[in-house]
């Protein structure tokens, strides 16, 4: 019988309890992964509410009932000092971690100019800082691997962007500039850690959860006895390929996913190029120039790569 991909190796998936995270969790457990499951357990999507240990507890026990390995972790990643014991409990536990996996956050929505500045800062503070802890810790630990080994180790990272990032969301500043930013996290990451055997990449997902209820509401409703088209389950491969050996050359990327549908996206290209006929632009000569561009454009044309990508209403 053949090994399953990711046998041997160990996991951390973060946000795990419920959604994106649970079904990411459930698929490295499955391609033969043992998965360290976190959740801080708090009921209300915009990170309201009571911990609990009951979401994570509950999806690593599911994990074990299917003849799998998995150990809760109900802390906070966007706490410095809970990171740092998440990446220890996944090297106590499995001898040394291999996955990472960033998925947790929360949804603070506000028009810009009614956002208050702790909506800002909460919702930076779970995406943008629980991925950078979590990542910093691993990266350390697979550093002090390679330099023992004397060479490349296996490490795999995965964040978690948005298209809210790739396409603007005009009530979510806070979220599509945290996305936004764990990009940036990321393809800096890939430079930094390449040399060492990991590579990190980032996904941009479509799925119905609980967090994007609101968003998807009336879009492409599942018929009777069908999967949900935005099933959290149509992006959770993609994450235990990236996982695998398999994505080994797959480095520093970002993936748009859903529905049975990947798309790699290009880095930013340079649309249009201007030079100044005299040493340096005046006013005049960029509007002679650029304005013209943009005459006949449509206003919003920058913003219209989620169309691209084909999400459509039901």
């Amino acid at each position: 019988m053949a090994a399953l991909p990711l046998e041997g190796l160990s996991a951390i998936v973060t946000g795990a309890g419920r959604g994106l995270g649970r079904a990411e969790a459930l698929e490295l457990a499955r391609l033969g992964a043992a998965v360290v499951v976190n959740d801080f357990g708090q009921p209300g999507r915009d990170g309201s509410g009571q911990a609990s240990k009951g979401p994570a507890e509950e999806v690593a026990a599911e994990i074990r009932a299917a003849g799998g390995r998995a150990t809760a972790h109900t802390g906070d990643v966007a706490d410095h000092q809970q990171a740092r014991e998440l990446v220890q409990l996944a090297i106590d536990a499995y001898g040394r971690l291999d996955i990472l996996v960033n998925n947790a956050g929360i949804l603070r929505d506000r028009m810009i100019f009614s956002m208050s500045e702790s909506e800002w800062d909460s919702v930076i503070h779970v995406h943008l800082k629980g991925h950078f802890n979590t990542t910093h810790f691993a990266a350390a630990h697979w550093r002090e691997r390679s330099k023992a080994a004397g060479g490349p180790v296996y490490g795999r990272i995965v964040n978690t962007s948005s298209e809210a990032f790739l396409a603007g969301s005009a009530g979510q500043p806070n979220y599509a500039a945290a996305k936004g930013g764990i990009v940036g996290l990321t393809t800096s990451t890939a430079l930094a850690l390449g040399k060492y055997g990991v590579t990190a990449n980032a996904i941009c997902p479509r799925a119905r959860t609980r967090m994007t209820e609101d968003v998807f509401q009336g879009f492409q409703e599942p018929g009777e006895g069908q999967l949900d088209p935005l099933a959290p389950e149509h992006v959770s491969p993609l994450v235990g390929y990236l996982a695998s050996p398999a994505a080994a050359k797959v480095n520093g990327q970002l993936l748009v996913v859903h529905g049975g549908m990947v798309a790699i996206v290009e880095r930013p290209r340079v649309a249009a190029k201007f030079d100044t006929a005299k040493e340096v632009f005046s006013y005049q000569e960029l509007d002679e120039l650029i304005s013209p561009y943009y005459a006949d454009r449509p206003a919003n044309e920058t913003f219209a790569a989620a169309e691209v990508l084909g999400l459509k209403r039901g």
